[in-house]
């Protein structure tokens, strides 16, 4: 299939070399498939990263900048950074107040972030995590054990480096991303597979008239394939799954997220998001905050998730926080 890449072999690296051009506040470490803000370690402030397998941009190093991450890991295309990349992002991001590792739950991910935790450690780095796993439709996949982390790990980002940037020590850092994934929940669906530049054709085979429900952001199949459905069906079947894991209680305040999955049109999504806000009202709930567009995606993919978080004051105060980044700014 066609793709605007020159070798599949180079396009992560030619996609970190492009972000850095686009973005001068963001530089790349030497050696390594890492990008940092350009004044990391920032003086007196708390370290938040994450970092991931490459092809789901924004995520993750659209989010690095004021208010969000201070750096972030880019692995091959639906693989994880290794341990010594997690070892250098933890080091160029340390000022002596610690860093919080910001990590979604694929074994890969897991693995090497700890190792590389515990390499740093060793040279005096102090380092807390959470691991998110805001994916309602599955408990084990093709990468996990447990659940998946995949949209809602946004609103840790957003959180916790908002956190971060009032002079939070590590400790409540880490509470507050917590909070989020304490609070959060996630399920996406498919219209089409995605073609990674490698293979160069489709991850699965998903006929025209068939959809993937509960998909998970690295082509993995769902856990249910049925006949096309219309766009308020295909949001019903998301948003009740999601309500029913988080079980609300009646005027709760929410932020939500429609997200694409990298090929699904800004149309489609407020289409989608329409239903979703008549549903959070038909439950009781009141949405606090409504996003909208592409924040965690699978490539090419067709189709979109949704994420449902409940907010306090606390939270709701940390989410409204300024953030400048190339994937989502708040003023």
């Amino acid at each position: 299939m066609k793709k605007l890449i020159n070798d599949s072999d180079d396009v992560v690296d030619e996609m970190l070399d492009g972000m850095t051009a686009a973005y001068p506040d963001m530089r790349r470490l030497p050696d390594t498939q890492v990008l940092v803000r350009d004044d990391a370690p920032v003086d007196g402030k708390v370290g938040v990263v994450s970092g991931g397998g490459s092809g789901h941009e924004p995520t993750h190093g659209g989010y690095i900048g004021d208010g969000m991450l201070d750096g972030a890991a880019a692995g091959d295309v639906f693989s994880s950074p290794t341990a010594d990349e997690f070892e250098a992002l933890l080091d160029a991001t340390d000022s002596g107040e610690g860093v919080l590792a910001v990590i979604k739950n694929y074994e890969g991910d897991v693995m090497n972030f700890e190792t590389a935790i515990e390499m740093v450690e060793m040279e005096g780095t102090d380092v807390a995590t959470v691991v998110v796993n805001d994916d309602v439709a599955v408990e084990d996949s093709l990468y996990t054990s447990g659940r998946r982390g995949v949209c809602g790990t946004i609103l840790v980002h957003k959180a916790a480096g908002a956190k971060a940037a009032e002079g939070a020590d590590l400790d409540e850092v880490q509470r507050v991303a917590q909070k989020v994934v304490d609070n959060v929940g996630t399920m996406g669906m498919a219209l089409t597979s995605c073609v990674t530049p490698e293979k160069g054709e489709a991850t699965f085979d998903l006929p025209d008239d068939e959809i993937e429900l509960g998909i998970g952001i690295h082509g993995e199949p769902g856990t249910e394939r049925t006949d096309v459905m219309s766009a308020d069906e295909i949001t019903e079947e998301l948003t009740e799954s999601v309500l029913d894991d988080l079980d609300l209680d009646e005027g709760q305040e929410v932020v939500t997220i429609v997200n694409g999955m990298g090929g699904t049109p800004l149309m489609e999504l407020f289409v989608v998001n329409r239903k979703l806000q008549e549903l959070i009202g038909d439950h009781g709930l009141e949405t606090w905050d409504a996003w909208v567009g592409d924040y965690m995606t699978s490539l090419d993919m067709e189709g979109a998730s949704i994420t449902v978080c409940a907010v306090d004051e606390e939270l709701k105060e940390l989410l409204d926080a300024p953030a400048d980044t190339p994937g989502l700014t708040v003023q």
